[in-house]
């Protein structure tokens, strides 16, 4: 090395840094989402040019999504924020099961495949929708009975009214 230059602490390299870690990654995470999406979606036809079709909907709000998320971690980097703090599996965890419970409430499940001979019917959407709205309650940590079963049965409402009667989707309401 020649006398009079010098060599900076990070051997050339460019470094950032992340001033808002909690947006940073948030950002990151919702740009994999997004790749994740736009990947889930390549098969379905639509949205190649000009060309609509079922694919156009997921891809753009994917795009869309990939593009809040960039700006959001970059704002990550160019903006204090708060740092990451604990991640709570409580919460995630009861909405997942009341996602998989809710799935396979609505259209029965068949343990055979799985060599158990046992079959549970279908129980219709009433009661799938408002178990899967009791589950998930279940993981705040503000829940309080009587108003989970208020907000509970209103949604169970609401998406009866609006699958069956306002769409018109073929739901069976009840476990035959």
């Amino acid at each position: 090395m020649a006398e009079g230059t010098k060599s900076s602490p990070e051997g050339g390299r460019f470094q950032f840094k992340v001033r808002g870690p909690q947006d940073f990654y948030g950002g990151l995470a919702l740009i994999a989402l997004a790749i994740f999406a736009i990947i889930a979606s390549g098969e379905l036809p639509g949205q190649h040019g000009f060309a609509f079709g079922p694919g156009t909907a997921p891809r753009m709000f994917a795009t869309l999504l990939a593009v809040v998320g960039g700006l959001v971690a970059l704002s990550g980097l160019f903006i204090d924020g708060p740092p990451i703090g604990h991640f709570a599996l409580k919460g995630p965890a009861y909405v997942l099961t009341a996602i998989l419970l809710f799935a396979g409430m609505i259209r029965g499940i068949d343990l055979q495949m799985i060599g158990i001979p046992l079959k549970i019917p279908a129980l219709g959407l009433v009661l799938s929708t408002f178990v899967a709205f009791m589950v998930s309650i279940m993981g705040s940590t503000e829940m309080r009975w009587v108003e989970s079963l208020i907000a509970a049965v209103a949604m169970t409402a609401f998406c009866v009214g609006l699958f069956v009667y306002l769409l018109g989707l073929p739901f069976q309401l009840w476990p035959l």
